[in-house]
């Protein structure tokens, strides 16, 4: 139980991380785009390495000692490409114009209008509800890594935490600059981060019956694919857009030095 409790509370701080950006974007008058081109590289960084030198290898030890070394294979490879399936299926549901994704700064969403300022509260509120819906199966991925091991989940959690800073910004500042609130913006953009926490619980409560190692393998493997979709398709795009190619890059190199310098001090 003390380790349910242990990846809840990881989950939890992941996804409530959109707090952080809202507060960033609250209280500072200029975006440090700097800082989010090398935060979300170093995030992209962790969650590669994780993926494919970690959380791919112990999907895969699981399943073949499963269901042997063929079909275990060919499970792990099917769970991975399953996970990116459903990633990028939810990412396709979500309508372009209120993709969590799009990036943002404090300074661009100044306006007066009122039709202006009508628009602004819809970007935000439906920016809340795409990134409830797609952080979902992240809550999910973050809570099912620290629960296998709790060594792993929490920089899978760091990585998580981190990639939902500029989200928080995404659904603030319109809310903000529509309202003048910004207790209204912040607490929109903390509520879309629940999601994550919720996802953890429904899925825990849904599988937990039927945990064994297939199960868990098939997950891991599906976990892997979701971290890499998310680094490749959202993370390293963002982190361009919002600084230098060079910085983008270095963070991404940081990211997989400290995810590789965390496992070895593991063994």
């Amino acid at each position: 139980m003390s380790n349910v409790i242990f990846a809840f509370a990881l989950t939890l701080f992941a996804g409530l991380s959109t707090g952080i950006g809202s507060a960033l974007a609250l209280l500072t008058k200029k975006t440090s785009t700097r800082f989010l081109s090398v935060s979300l590289g170093f995030s992209a960084g962790v969650m590669i390495y994780v993926s494919f030198v970690e959380i791919f290898v112990k999907a895969k030890e699981a399943l073949t000692s499963y269901l042997g070394l063929r079909m275990g294979t060919w499970v792990t490879v099917g769970g991975f490409f399953f996970g990116i399936l459903l990633i990028a299926l939810i990412d396709k549901l979500i309508p372009k114009t209120e993709n969590p994704h799009e990036v943002h700064t404090v300074e661009e969403m100044d306006g007066t209008s009122k039709e202006h300022k009508e628009n602004l509260m819809r970007m935000g509120l439906f920016t809340a509800l795409a990134i409830g819906i797609h952080n979902f199966p992240e809550g999910l991925a973050t809570f099912t890594a620290a629960l296998s091991d709790p060594s792993l989940g929490i920089p899978i959690a760091i990585a998580i935490a981190i990639h939902n800073i500029p989200e928080g910004i995404a659904v603030a500042v319109p809310i903000f600059y529509a309202t003048g609130s910004r207790r209204q913006a912040f607490k929109w953009s903390f509520l879309s981060g629940l999601s994550e926490p919720i996802g953890a619980i429904v899925g825990y409560l849904i599988l937990y019956r039927f945990l064994n190692d297939a199960v868990f393998g098939f997950i891991f493997a599906s976990v892997a694919g979701i971290m890499v979709y998310i680094s490749l398709d959202e993370l390293l795009p963002s982190a361009e857009e919002y600084g230098e190619h060079h910085l983008s890059i270095y963070g991404l190199i940081a990211g997989m030095a400290v995810m590789a310098v965390s496992l070895l001090m593991f063994i």
